[in-house]
C-alpha cells in the first residue's frame, strides 16, 4: 500500500526558506509522477510541481525560481525546498503520486499524504 509521509513545515518570516520532505513507500518504481501541491483556507487545491520517474520537473508560475525539487533515491525521498518564501505561500502542502504522467490536476492523483503547514508572516 503506498504511503506518503510529509514532514518539515513550519513558521517562517517573509524571505525566509523551508525543506519540505515526502517519505513514499509501497510502490514499486515504474511510470509515475509525484506532485506537490498546496491549499490555503478557502481556496482550491492546487499545484506547486511534479517529478516524473524520467526525471522532469515542472514548477507553477508563481514559485518559478524561489522552490526546488528534488530527489533522495536511496531515500525514497522527495523534497520541496522553498526560498524567498512570501506570505502568500502559506498553506498546507502535500504531496502526492499517481501511477502514470504528471497532471496539473489535483483530482488526478490517486495518494496523498497528510500534509504539512507552512506558515510565512
Amino acid at each position: 500500500q503506498v504511503q506518503l509521509v510529509e514532514s518539515g513545515g513550519g513558521s517562517v518570516q517573509a524571505g525566509g526558506s523551508l525543506r519540505l520532505s515526502c517519505a513514499a513507500s509501497g510502490f514499486k518504481y515504474g511510470s509515475y509522477c509525484m506532485g506537490w501541491f498546496r491549499q490555503a483556507p478557502g481556496m482550491e487545491r492546487e499545484g506547486v510541481a511534479t517529478f516524473d520517474s524520467d526525471g522532469k520537473i515542472r514548477y507553477a508560475d508563481s514559485v518559478k525560481g524561489r522552490f526546488t525539487v528534488s530527489q533522495d533515491n536511496a531515500k525514497a525521498t522527495l523534497y520541496l525546498i522553498m526560498n524567498s518564501l512570501k506570505p502568500e505561500d502559506s498553506a498546507m502542502y502535500y504531496c502526492a503520486l499517481r501511477r502514470a504522467g504528471c497532471s496539473a490536476a489535483a483530482a488526478d492523483y490517486n495518494y496523498w499524504g497528510q500534509g504539512t503547514q507552512v506558515t510565512v508572516s
